[in-house]
């Protein structure tokens, strides 16, 4: 069944993680610190051998990884402590007896020290095996003492090589001891069964599964799920998103909660100073069977209906939440006349389907985030020039084929052969 579970306080935590760091403790009347529990989490992470493969913005799934836990340590509250544990990061050999012992604890779970974590993040390399089962039960014990919350976040790019030891069953067994330990798991560029098993792990657990295919979102999804662990607790106010952006309502920084139709669009919309920078994220959850192929996408766009920025995630499979996000930094204005707050209406929209069987009303949860942050000091997101998927890329595209085309025409003028005139032909197969 789809997991159900309490609401999604997904994605933009995930962008808001990244910049600010959170109060470093709760104080009582009295202004002193009240003795709260630490909460826990352990990063861990497959450095298996398949981790070299570079498909993740042109670069290795272990490079993504790599830098997802720098800009997460940078940003780890004070009042988390935080480990990290590898699994297949050891034994490059054959012997499977061998490789499936090969879980190691690369940094303690306790107090963070910056500098040591990413030193030790450094020294890795795709190696060998996927002992997913073994490295859950470790880093079970990793967080064992103290009353505070316990979150394992685990990262694996294929489903576990050391049977018969069941990830899936030992999730389970993890939960049956009333340890009050959940599971969160990301696939990056996850095949179907590697999907099913991270899915597996999570569901048992009452964790979550985030499918994976760019650094942006590796390092934001790891990022929201360490601030989760900080604050486990997050009630979003409700919100009715409209039909269009002149009717939709204005959004403060926050956590908002909606329903949307299979296939519907709703607008909400944000004002942005000059020298911010939006981040917003938005959570479709499947709350109850829904067809295969679908995906959601969150669109920034100008209040004259031209994209600024977009986000976009896309499933074939069950999965309890599917979620993206963007970020939009507006440049100051060089004459202060002109530095008007600009209002962003934020589209989101899903491609859902169900079976004739299931009811499609009420409509499935949304969750949408909204921070605004001081923008970059140089604005290197292409959105800050709109060439998120805006016009502007489309001017330069444009451009270039004029200049190529004009180049083509000057040199058959000039009796050059050109592409298909003369030259080299290829063969018929």
């Amino acid at each position: 069944m789809i997991i159900r579970q309490r609401a999604v306080a997904v994605l933009c935590a995930l962008f808001a993680v990244l910049s600010v760091g959170l109060p470093s403790g709760a104080y009582a009347a009295d202004g002193e610190p009240a003795d709260k529990p630490a909460p826990k989490v352990d990063l861990v992470l497959d450095v298996s051998g398949s981790m070299s493969a570079r498909d993740i913005d042109g670069g290795s799934r272990m490079a993504a990884a790599k830098q997802a836990f720098n800009e997460v340590l940078d940003a780890t509250p004070e009042d988390v402590e935080l480990g990290i544990r590898t699994l297949g990061a050891n034994y490059p050999g054959d012997d499977r007896k061998t490789g499936c012992k090969d879980t190691e604890r690369l940094y303690p779970v306790g107090p963070l020290d910056r500098t040591d974590a990413k030193a030790a993040v450094a020294t890795l390399a795709p190696t060998g095996w996927t002992p997913i089962g073994p490295a859950l039960q470790q880093a079970a014990d990793d967080l064992k003492g103290g009353e505070g919350s316990r979150r394992i976040v685990l990262i694996s790019d294929g489903e576990d090589t050391c049977p018969p030891l069941d990830p899936c069953e030992v999730a389970r067994q993890l939960a049956a001891k009333g340890i009050h330990l959940v599971i969160d798991t990301l696939g990056l560029v996850p095949d179907a069964k590697t999907r099913d098993q991270l899915i597996c792990i999570a569901e048992a657990t009452g964790g979550t599964y985030t499918s994976v295919r760019h650094r942006e979102e590796l390092s934001d999804r790891v990022g929201q799920l360490v601030d989760r662990t900080a604050d486990p607790v997050a009630t979003p106010t409700g919100v009715d998103g409209a039909a269009d952006c002149a009717s939709a309502p204005e959004l403060k920084p926050g956590l908002y909660s909606d329903r949307e139709s299979f296939g519907q669009h709703r607008w909400y919309k944000v004002s942005l100073e000059g020298g911010k920078e939006l981040r917003a994220a938005v959570s479709v959850s499947a709350d109850r069977p829904v067809n295969k192929d679908y995906g959601v996408l969150l669109r920034a766009m100008t209040r004259s209906g031209r994209e600024i920025v977009r986000g976009s995630e896309a499933g074939d499979g069950r999965t309890d939440v599917i979620s993206t996000g963007l970020r939009y930094p507006k440049p100051e204005a060089d004459d202060d006349e002109d530095d008007a707050p600009e209002t962003v209406c934020l589209q989101v929209s899903n491609s859902y389907s169900a079976p004739a069987s299931v009811k499609t009303t009420p409509g499935l949860p949304v969750e949408l985030t909204v921070d605004v942050v001081d923008g970059p000091d140089a604005a290197s997101d292409v959105a800050a020039f709109g060439l998120g998927r805006g016009w502007w890329l489309l001017g330069t595209l444009a451009a270039a084929g004029l200049v190529l085309g004009l180049l083509l025409g000057l040199l058959s003028r000039l009796g050059t052969p050109g592409p298909g005139r003369g030259g080299f032909q290829g063969r018929d197969h």
